[in-house]
């Protein structure tokens, strides 16, 4: 599967079937700026709006992950549920892998702001007690971040 050649066929059959993308995102409950970065490549539809996706644009969901039209010969060794099943995996292990990812932040700039104050006592390991604090307090904030995105799946 290829984010650019799938976002490709996404406009393409957009387009055969006389829709903005505004038009599109609005049958599907997204935004148009959604769309475009489907059709850019920027990123994958969400799980939840997949089959919807297809069925507007009169495509299988096999065909939407291949980026191009079935020949009428071929032979399929997966259905469209276990494409689908697949896909909601793989997106519930990517949100998973980015809490985990959070996490991991959060946890290092809690270490790194216990490590500042063992600092101490003279100019230079003052400064590296305040530089180390700056530090897990940036890192401690980005994991709040991803995780929080992570949620809303923003």
């Amino acid at each position: 599967m290829n984010q650019q050649i799938t976002g490709k066929f996404i406009s393409h059959k957009r387009k055969e079937k006389n829709l903005t993308q505004e038009q599109l995102a609005e049958k599907l409950g997204v935004s148009n700026k959604t769309v475009s970065k489907w059709e850019t490549g920027k990123c994958m539809p969400d799980y939840a709006v997949v089959k919807p996706l297809c069925e507007e644009l009169g495509i299988t969901v096999a065909e939407l992950m291949d980026g191009k039209n079935a020949d009428e010969r071929s032979v399929r060794a997966y259905d469209d549920e276990q494409i689908m099943d697949l896909l909601k995996r793989t997106q519930d292990l990517e949100k998973q892998k980015n809490l985990l990812f959070g996490m991991l932040l959060i946890v290092m700039g809690i270490a790194l702001q216990s490590l500042s104050h063992t600092l101490g006592g003279s100019g230079v390991k003052d400064f590296f007690s305040g530089l180390l604090l700056g530090i897990s307090i940036a890192e401690t904030l980005a994991g709040i971040y991803v995780i929080g995105k992570g949620i809303t799946g923003r």
